[in-house]
């Protein structure tokens, strides 16, 4: 049984722990949280947790778990993953796992001084049986001419926007937006599914945070475009659609897949997809497990590298995406800093 720790008592957390504990291959112990009462009031209600920290320092160091779990505001995803490498500790960290490439740079160099440790990115859909049909109804296209992925759906953090307050995740020094949050989804669709894009575009519609609420982003492919309908502010119900030649695959929705469809141009539907778990996050900390409890074997080492490759890929599209709409972050700036001293020295 896998030893859980986690960073950040929200939902989120909430919903991963019930999907480890759903497959029976973990158990939550020990909680961090920036008081003590917010660190029971979570735990208290999992029978299994029996440490409480409102220190990250006592939390790595005197905490009896396996593997740690990030969920804080994504600027401080960084520091917390590495404090957890350096402290022997595996790491399943929420998308996105940085900022921006100087620290998944940064992340990457550190994992390889400590080959024992592993990290995942918690890009849960990825992981999910529907996920896959479509990855392989795209492999069986004789032509792929574009696509086009919608994820849309108003934030309750944005009546807070429009009040004049600035929340977490629509503001820049905890590099958040639109693209960070919902339009990652997207990107690992794109990547997963066709491969690196050779250039972006992001024509975001931008807060007066400082961070977007909404855009269009477009990927170039050599032979093709992907639209991105990315949203925070607004509700979208449109599907997903993948175009062969007279050939679509059909989407319910481009991060939540819960029906996949197959046309093939001539009135004939054929449905791909396969019942999956009501909870979305058990697909994931089920293959984040076995990969755990067999960190020994090639077949296992070969999974974390192929999943943190797509992490390092997703990143920088990501990167490249607010650059094209000039979306800053507080982190690029310290990160970017930090490398330049680090280069020359």
């Amino acid at each position: 049984m896998l030893k859980l720790g986690i960073i950040g008592t929200n939902w989120i957390t909430e919903q991963f722990v019930n999907a480890a504990h759903e497959t029976g291959k973990w158990q939550l112990t020990s909680v961090y949280s920036r008081t003590l009462d917010k660190a029971h009031q979570f735990g208290d209600k999992f029978a299994s947790t029996s440490e409480f920290f409102d220190n990250l320092d006592d939390f790595f160091d005197q905490g009896s778990f396996d593997t740690v779990y990030i969920a804080s505001p994504n600027s401080l995803h960084f520091e917390q993953c590495k404090q957890a490498i350096l402290a022997g500790k595996d790491v399943v960290v929420e998308k996105p796992a940085c900022s921006n490439p100087f620290e998944m740079k940064a992340l990457i160099q550190l994992l390889r001084q400590h080959p024992d440790t592993f990290l995942f990115e918690a890009a849960r859909h990825v992981h999910e049986p529907n996920f896959r049909a479509v990855a392989k109804a795209v492999e069986s296209l004789n032509v792929v001419q574009g696509a086009t992925l919608t994820y849309a759906k108003y934030s309750s953090r944005y009546d807070q926007v429009l009040a004049g307050k600035e929340p977490n995740i629509f503001s820049p020094d905890f590099s958040g937006g639109c693209v960070q949050d919902l339009g990652v989804y997207l990107v690992y669709d794109a990547i997963v599914w066709f491969g690196m894009p050779s250039s972006v575009d992001y024509h975001a519609t931008i807060l007066e945070t400082g961070v977007d609420g909404k855009g269009i982003a477009v990927l170039h492919y050599p032979d093709f475009d992907v639209t991105l309908n990315l949203a925070k502010n607004v509700n979208s119900y449109l599907p997903g659609e993948i175009y062969g030649l007279k050939e679509t695959i059909r989407m319910d929705h481009s991060g939540d897949l819960n029906k996949v469809v197959l046309d093939d141009g001539n009135g004939h539907q054929k449905d791909l997809s396969v019942k999956q778990a009501d909870n979305p996050m058990v697909a994931e900390a089920n293959e984040f497990a076995d990969v755990l409890n067999d960190k020994d074997s090639n077949d296992a080492k070969q999974l974390e590298e192929d999943w943190l490759a797509y992490a390092v890929q997703v990143n920088k599209v990501l990167y490249q995406l607010r650059q094209s709409a000039n979306i800053k972050f507080k982190a690029d700036k310290v990160a970017k800093e930090v490398e330049e001293e680090n280069n020359e020295s």
